[in-house]
């Protein structure tokens, strides 16, 4: 990314916060609804990625079921920009009456347990007002992390964002990051992690919707490494203004195997977490970049007729090893 692009990235992140937060709902609704639509008609690679990713999903749709569907998932997308850019304005109770989910059980014994939780979750809905809600309701502060951007000065934006909204921040260091949140759990606390979708060699190969993907390791690394429970969560949008989720029943550990047979099932069974709640509600997945291995293979060289790069788009962050949180270029 040139630094003509980065500053015009920042800027415009910058007017997001600055703005859309002091508009009253209605308008911000309003304009994300445009906004999505108007981007929706342009059909762009990431519209068109969203859609291809969609086929996989309802591999039945129709082409006019798939491209209702991409419309559906842009304005999903934006309803998430919309309330993001607004959280930091939110009251406490409009933070407590935004979210809705079932199951919370599983989170608040977790905790109460003291061993350490670790929620895993896809890119579905708005999962920053879900960490809002946490913070908020459950009154537990929590750890996650998120890869470094350019310019520093969006980085520095993101983490006061997600700082303000009661979080942990980490950047996404490998090794580091990893160890700090170990520590965390080991101390009894709650770490959330996006992970549903890794561009590093070391993601774990799973079956999702009949192909394969890679998926973070982090997660299940971090149950085995120090017995902190790990909670799938999906997130959904209904009509109203309220967002829906559910907390998934535990993943075990398995009792035998060696540490890398552990971690392949472990994220076998969050692939399937996830894609029930993406199955249910298709259109609140926000995945526009590759996911499926198969259209991450290299792709042929018009000069030479072989395969010379990895076939991946490359957003502005990523999800790594760790199970890092995304936080700009992709809904994170």
């Amino acid at each position: 990314m040139s630094g003509a692009r980065e500053r015009l990235t920042d800027a415009l992140y910058g007017l997001g916060w600055g703005t859309v937060k002091k508009l009253p709902e209605p308008a911000a609704v309003r304009l994300g609804r445009s906004i999505a639509d108007l981007a929706w008609r342009r059909r762009g690679k990431g519209v068109l990625r969203l859609e291809a990713n969609y086929a996989r999903v309802v591999p039945d749709a129709s082409p006019e079921r798939l491209a209702a569907l991409s419309r559906a998932g842009m304005r999903s997308y934006l309803r998430y920009w919309m309330e993001s850019f607004r959280l930091p304005a939110w009251s406490a109770d409009r933070v407590r009456g935004g979210f809705a989910p079932k199951d919370v059980h599983h989170l608040t014994d977790g905790l109460a347990a003291g061993d350490g939780v670790i929620l895993a979750l896809p890119h579905l809905a708005n999962w920053d007002l879900a960490g809002a809600w946490v913070t908020t309701e459950l009154n537990t502060p929590f750890t996650t992390v998120a890869e470094r951007l350019r310019p520093e000065t969006l980085y520095d934006r993101f983490v006061a964002y997600r700082e303000g909204l009661g979080m942990e921040v980490l950047p996404h260091s490998g090794g580091a990051a990893f160890g700090t949140l170990a520590r965390r759990l080991r101390a009894g606390g709650l770490v959330c992690l996006v992970a549903d979708r890794d561009l590093s060699s070391s993601g774990v190969a799973v079956d999702f919707f009949g192909e394969t993907a890679r998926m973070p390791a982090g997660p299940a690394l971090l149950a085995q490494q120090t017995g902190a429970l790990l909670l799938p969560v999906t997130l959904w949008y209904d009509d109203s203004p309220v967002m829906r989720g559910r907390v998934h029943p535990p993943i075990e550990v398995p009792e035998s195997g060696a540490r890398t047979e552990k971690t392949s099932v472990m994220t076998q069974a969050l692939a399937d977490a996830f894609a029930s709640g993406i199955a249910d509600h298709p259109e609140d997945w926000h995945m526009l970049q590759r996911l499926w291995l198969a259209d991450l293979e290299p792709r042929r060289s018009p000069a030479d007729g072989e395969g010379t790069g990895t076939g991946r788009s490359a957003p502005a962050a990523t999800d790594g090893a760790d199970g890092a949180v995304p936080a700009a270029g992709e809904p994170s």
